[in-house]
């Protein structure tokens, strides 16, 4: 064998081990990553949310035979709150960004989700199902390094892509239908939304002692001490007091 072939072969060697290291490594990561759980309830009677007027528009009124509600508190029969955001706001150290693309529609004259939360960076599409035409204007705080900005999409219009730079919870308007109203909360690191009975479960969470907190779009926020171990599940749950 001459000095090339030998060359030639030291390299492959390195490149293979270099490979299995990474890939046991990552394997060894994912098998450590754990999860936090839980419930975020309301204590006290939920506010009424009005019935939305609709008529400014027919198509909007057509899309929905049972008028739709404000969605500002969305608590279910047992309490539970839907649509509370829960991340990790201490104790994280290096965390992996998301490459999953979020999806925020326009649909029968409402935003879907009404809260949709990403990670810096991440990108989402903002999208409309309507056959009428509708603006999307989120308005972030320009010092965060957020830029607001103002996008009309008619019916058809292809998906807008879009990510932010800076943790913030952005509110998000439409100036063609005064009721839509939604928000985006761009955090960092793993994130979670509560459903429609209040649960929630943060994944990919790794090993550590973390602050988790839980933020309303009315009630505020709250915050709640976790330990996490290496493929275990903790569990953090938060009540807020109905005003």
């Amino acid at each position: 064998m001459n000095r090339q072939q030998v060359f030639v072969s030291v390299l492959a060697i390195t490149v293979l081990v270099c490979c299995g290291s990474l890939l046991l490594n990552k394997t060894v990561s994912a098998a450590g990553e754990g999860k936090i759980t839980g419930t975020v309830k309301l204590d006290g009677e939920a506010p009424h949310m009005k019935p939305i007027d609709m008529s400014k528009d027919p198509y909007c009124v057509k899309a929905n035979p049972t008028p739709q509600k404000f969605q500002n508190v969305v608590a279910g029969s047992g309490g539970g709150l839907e649509n509370v955001v829960l991340y990790i706001s201490d104790g994280l150290s290096n965390p992996t960004e998301s490459t999953a693309v979020q999806v925020f529609d326009q649909k029968n004259c409402m935003y879907s989700p009404h809260v949709l939360a990403m990670d810096i960076g991440q990108t989402f599409k903002v999208q409309t199902s309507d056959q009428t035409a509708h603006n999307i204007h989120p308005n972030p705080n320009p010092m965060t390094g957020n830029i607001p900005w103002n996008q009309s999409q008619p019916p058809g219009a292809p998906p807008v892509e879009k990510s932010w730079k800076a943790t913030e919870f952005i509110e998000v308007k439409c100036n063609i239908h005064p009721w839509m109203h939604g928000w985006f909360a761009v955090v960092k690191g793993p994130y979670a939304v509560t459903d429609e009975n209040g649960n929630f479960t943060i994944q990919n969470v790794p090993p550590g002692s973390y602050t988790v907190s839980a933020w309303q779009e009315v009630y505020g926020t709250q915050t709640a001490k976790v330990t996490v171990a290496a493929g275990g599940s903790a569990k953090a749950d938060f009540t807020f007091k109905a005003k």
